[in-house]
């Protein structure tokens, strides 16, 4: 367990994965390795363009978290490995499949957040569901209209740039966040708030090639943002 998180700390995710797989396969009931080999599974996952690569990763994810989760639902990282998995894969299936895990991964955020208001994952996932339910096309504002009852009246762009700024405070070194916040708030035409958000962003250290893609890709709307 202490060489897979110091793998993490060094950024080699598959590297940690196999080592707390090592650990759940001798240890089945090891609640730590169960929710980390999940949420690793999911961003490893989520990479892959391959469809099925992507649906093997997510499989082992929800499996992961549902193991931790009959263990102890109270506890807030088996919710937010629920949350991430049951939301990870709804983003690649159908209108349908994809509305239906939405919806179900909000419980699962509400009740990490309900454990651990601290939680930043579990505030980022929040304000990602906002700003889909705040966003959806018509196919899916019909979808949610006929298989959900309607489309959720609470969901706003201000709610979810509110939850990820939230995120910011708990984890703030986290470009994903300062990328998809930024995202948000020129959604909102909030020129002012994107720029300072994207400053921000300038300040960390990426180390990783999606963190290294992802501080480009806010250093060019920065840009983009000056020129306005």
């Amino acid at each position: 367990m202490q060489r897979a998180e110091q793998l993490l700390i060094d950024y080699k995710e598959s590297e940690a994965l196999l080592l707390y797989e090592q650990v759940i396969s001798e240890s089945p009931d090891n609640f730590e390795a169960l929710c980390k080999a999940s949420i690793l599974h999911c961003r490893i996952g989520d990479r892959f363009s391959d469809e099925t690569s992507k649906a093997k990763h997510l499989l082992k994810a929800k499996e992961y978290a549902g193991r931790a989760y009959e263990m102890q639902p109270e506890e807030a990282e088996a919710n937010y490995a629920m949350a991430l998995s049951i939301g990870t894969s709804a983003m690649a299936a159908g209108a349908k499949q994809r509305l239906q895990g939405i919806h179900q991964a909000k419980d699962f955020v509400d009740a990490a957040l309900s454990r651990n208001p601290q939680h930043a994952g579990a505030w980022y996932l929040l304000g990602r569901w906002h700003f889909k339910m705040a966003n959806l096309n018509l196919a899916e504002k019909a979808a949610s209209s006929f298989f959900f009852g309607g489309v959720c009246g609470e969901a706003t762009n201000e709610k979810a740039a509110q939850a990820i700024e939230q995120a910011l405070i708990y984890d703030p070194n986290n470009i994903r966040y300062y990328f998809d916040l930024a995202s948000i708030y020129d959604e909102m035409k909030n020129t002012s708030a994107c720029v300072r958000t994207l400053q921000n962003a300038q300040a960390i250290n990426s180390r990783t090639k999606e963190e290294l893609e992802l501080s480009r890709r806010c250093n060019i709307m920065l840009q983009e943002k000056l020129k306005i």
